[in-house]
């Protein structure tokens, strides 16, 4: 059953926990890897992230690439774990409260049903 938070979405790149890289972040990394000063596996020490998220900020190309053919094997239900994605579910919903009760400014879905 969906909670009265999921009406809100998190419209601010600083507290949406699930953006590894800002635009800023990647425009960076491109600069840096076409200069030659750091590898893939560096800069994903650096920046905390996989080597593949890394891979795809130089060449979002394959991004897309890889989105269209992870559809045509299915998506992404084959790795579904209910138990992972319900607790998953209760903690950003928890952060989602922390963040209103803190004043950040959260974006208001009107269409969405509540029960």
């Amino acid at each position: 059953m969906p909670a009265i938070v999921d009406k809100y979405i998190i419209n601010n790149i600083e507290y949406d926990r699930r953006v590894k890289l800002t635009p800023s972040d990647k425009a960076e990394i491109q600069q840096v890897y076409k200069e030659g000063l750091f590898s893939q596996r560096e800069l994903a020490f650096i920046y905390g992230v996989s080597r593949r998220s890394i891979q795809f900020a130089i060449d979002p190309e394959k991004l897309v690439a890889n989105q269209i053919l992870r559809e045509e094997r299915g998506g992404s239900k084959i790795y579904y774990d209910r138990e992972a994605n319900t607790q998953a579910q209760f903690e950003h919903r928890q952060y989602k409260r922390y963040l209103l009760n803190s004043g950040v400014e959260l974006h208001l879905v009107k269409n969405l049903e509540v029960a």
